[in-house]
């Protein structure tokens, strides 16, 4: 029997003592703890969450799990806290995945980037709209370009690839693509690609190889689908913006921001990686411009259109075809190779820009007097009088 059984039987310490042959002082120890009321939880401290966790239920309801987004959107409430407390609330409504055993293949400096669609969705006017944009990851810094569009047509991809080898200064030696009709149009009897003729162009122009993912195998291009994913789960959630050119303004101070940090995988911040990236260097502007380009023709009111928006240029230009040059938050106007117009690009569809001294010169000539519309009456032909026997002759096929 225990100390507490014979305790509870009537005996006394000295008889619990000798009967199970320990200690009077070990008796009175375990007795004394049993004595101790039990301690009552301290009343629970209210948490710096609470007054937030209704916006953050919000957001779990949205699909957003994310708790760095959700640290953005209640710190704009005035949330004061950190993100540890936030982690530990959402936990719960996570889901539990298993993770895939994969090899991870590393490149060295300026070897290779990854490129790779995206797809979001937002609403405008109570309707569900759609954009696109394009994640260019270098695979060694694991620097990034995010660029979005309204379309991922072969045109859009060149001039997104070319702003993001822009934005780094440089092109890689090669580039990983899945396997997209912008890039690849079939594979032959050998399997070997059968290449889009405008992308292949593009890429001996720039100087780099292009290169596909293995079919049925999208950890060979890891690196960029996870920038896909992290877009969408880290910059898109509850993203607010006024149109296409601020959305874009948005996603590179977010790239600039994620350079800063360290990354999961190298333990670096790629901003410090980045330095030691070997970039071929850019071909020339004019063979930049060359795929930047595209063609228009002026209207009479020596306005061109481009991208839904209109561009001024001087009024002698008009009904004459101008190259209108996509330079990403600019648009350049040239005729014969020369600038003869610079805008910013337009932020809504529909703007018009006029360029300064559009209508400068033009001739002020007097307005052509509308004519008043008349008929046309149409003479009998005039044919020559024959006797009736004739007629009879031809009728009757007397050839007399």
């Amino acid at each position: 029997m225990s100390i507490f059984e014979l305790h509870g039987s009537g005996k006394g310490i000295k008889e619990i003592s000798r009967e199970l042959g320990v200690s009077r002082n070990t008796v009175r120890k375990y007795l004394r703890v049993r004595e101790v009321p039990e301690r009552k939880p301290a009343p629970k401290r209210p948490s710096l969450l609470d007054p937030y966790k209704e916006k953050v239920l919000e957001l779990v309801g949205k699909g957003v799990l994310n708790c760095v987004v959700i640290l953005r959107e209640i710190r704009q409430l005035g949330y004061p806290g950190g993100i540890s407390i936030l982690k530990e609330f959402v936990h719960p409504f996570r889901a539990l995945r298993q993770p895939e055993a994969v090899m991870r293949y590393e490149t060295g400096p300026g070897e290779q980037a990854q490129a790779d669609w995206g797809e979001v969705k937002y609403i405008e006017n109570g309707r569900k709209k759609r954009l696109y944009f394009l994640v260019l990851t270098l695979g060694y810094s694991r620097d990034m370009y995010v660029e979005f569009t309204t379309r991922s047509d072969t045109t859009s991809l060149i001039k997104c690839l070319i702003h993001g080898f822009e934005h780094f200064g440089g092109v890689p030696q090669k580039v990983l693509f899945d396997r997209m009709k912008t890039v690849v149009l079939d594979v032959d009897s050998q399997k070997n690609p059968i290449w889009n003729p405008q992308f292949l162009d593009f890429a001996l122009t720039f100087g780099f190889i292009p290169e596909l993912c293995h079919a049925y195998r999208a950890q060979t291009k890891g690196k960029v689908e996870s920038g896909v994913k992290y877009v969408k789960r880290n910059f898109w959630p509850e993203r607010k913006f006024r149109d296409l050119l601020d959305l874009n303004g948005q996603a590179l101070t977010w790239c600039a921001e994620v350079g800063r940090r360290v990354h999961g995988t190298t333990n670096e911040r790629p901003v410090d990686r980045f330095k030691e990236e070997k970039l071929n260097s850019l071909p020339r502007p004019d063979t930049l411009v060359r795929y930047l380009t595209e063609m228009r023709k002026v209207a009479r009111d020596g306005f061109v259109s481009f991208n839904k928006s209109y561009y001024g240029v001087p009024w002698q230009l008009a009904r004459k075809e101008v190259a209108v040059v996509d330079l990403g938050f600019s648009v350049e106007v040239r005729y014969q190779d020369k600038r003869v117009a610079l805008f910013e690009k337009a932020r809504t569809p529909g703007t018009r820009q006029s360029v300064e001294g559009q209508y400068s010169g033009i001739p002020m000539s007097a307005p052509v007097p509308r004519r008043e519309p008349l008929g046309i009456r149409v003479q009998e032909p005039v044919v020559e009088t024959r006797p009736l026997s004739v007629y009879a002759a031809v009728a009757g096929g007397d050839g007399r």
